[in-house]
């Protein structure tokens, strides 16, 4: 029996629950059609996975590898098995994607123990490092090897260089490397408005993870080797963590339809414009109150619970804290003004019943 594709949702409506819920850019689903058609050598050795790694160059120097993957927890996962021995342990903040939102896989499938640290605002800082980088000789213990933070974080701050040298240069001074998942790594840049290689390898970041999908990637991610010393096995430890695509080709080209000119800092700040614009709708309401700074494209908000669930029925959000009533909004590539406005005016008839 015949079936014709047809369309199964309403193209106009927007969330903000993550922009992960956003669509591919039409400048990034033209570049797949632009790589489709006749044959290339499959795995990774294909032109456009090539070109990539000169556009990867371009944005964090020569020494730069790119190893396209599937998905961000891949990126993580394999990035980290790479920096690691089979005892080793990587610390973390608390909040960190890899510890909360990956369902143990740096653990399970990477064989890692995360060493956690509560942070105030989801930044690491050289003194809370120091609260896990002990017992390098402690058989007893798991020993740490690496220190991971996320780029924006995810409570939406950000790093600033300087922050990020001083976490390097304390890591590498006790042994250790440094991994930069960087999922949101262009709204960082967008945010900080430098380029992304004065947060990465210019201060000393030995790994990054790259993400594309919540910047307008269909699908795909790439780990980052920046300083070929710190790693090992990069290539064995993607196939064994089932993070090589055969058609590599419809990862690369992704990327470079973002990263070769300017597409992905246009998308990474027109999703901060648009958090800060809900940032200030939201601080002119009474009884909501924004819990961190909006640095990128989140905010964070605490307000009444009833509120909450009514709320959600009009507009897709997640709670970041149910039992405190703390919520999260993200904004997207392709969230309008309006979208927002219209948020913000169902939020004060919400907060007003």
């Amino acid at each position: 029996m015949r079936t014709d594709a047809r369309r199964h949702h309403d193209p106009q409506v927007r969330g903000f629950a993550s922009d992960n819920y956003a669509g591919a850019h039409p400048e990034v689903l033209a570049a797949i059609a632009l790589a489709n058609g006749g044959h290339q050598v499959a795995y990774g050795e294909d032109d456009y996975t090539g070109h990539l790694q000169r556009v990867m160059h371009s944005h964090f120097g020569p020494t730069a590898e790119a190893f396209p993957v599937f998905n961000g927890t891949g990126a993580n996962v394999v990035a980290l098995q790479a920096l690691t021995d089979r005892w080793g342990a990587v610390i973390c903040a608390e909040s960190a994607h890899i510890n909360v939102d990956e369902g143990g896989a740096p653990e399970r499938m990477g064989g890692l123990k995360l060493l956690t640290v509560p942070t105030p605002d989801g930044k690491l800082t050289p003194e809370l490092i120091d609260r896990q980088a002990y017992g390098w000789d402690d058989e007893h213990r798991a020993m740490p090897q690496v220190v991971s933070i996320t780029q924006n974080t995810e409570l939406g701050t950000v790093y600033t260089p300087d922050e990020i040298r001083a976490i390097c240069d304390h890591a590498h001074k006790r042994g250790m490397k440094v991994h930069l998942d960087g999922a949101r790594i262009a709204n960082a840049a967008a945010s900080l408005d430098v380029p992304m290689r004065t947060f990465t390898n210019t201060v000393g970041v030995d790994v990054l993870s790259f993400g594309g999908t919540k910047n307008g990637a269909l699908f795909g991610e790439a780990v980052v080797v920046l300083n070929p010393d710190a790693v090992r096995a990069m290539k064995h430890l993607r196939k064994l963590s089932m993070q090589l695509a055969s058609k590599m080709r419809f990862v690369s080209v992704q990327l470079e339809a973002l990263l070769a000119k300017d597409l992905w800092l246009r998308n990474a700040r027109h999703a901060n414009a648009m958090a800060q614009r809900l940032a200030e709708g939201v601080r002119a309401i009474d009884g909501v109150e924004i819990l961190y700074p909006v640095q990128a494209n989140a905010v964070f908000a605490r307000l009444p619970h009833a509120v909450s669930e009514r709320l959600q029925k009009r507009f897709r959000f997640y709670f970041w804290d149910e039992t405190a009533g703390d919520v999260r909004w993200m904004c997207a590539f392709d969230t309008r003004e309006d979208d927002v406005d219209a948020f913000l005016q169902a939020l004060k008839e919400e907060m007003a019943r």
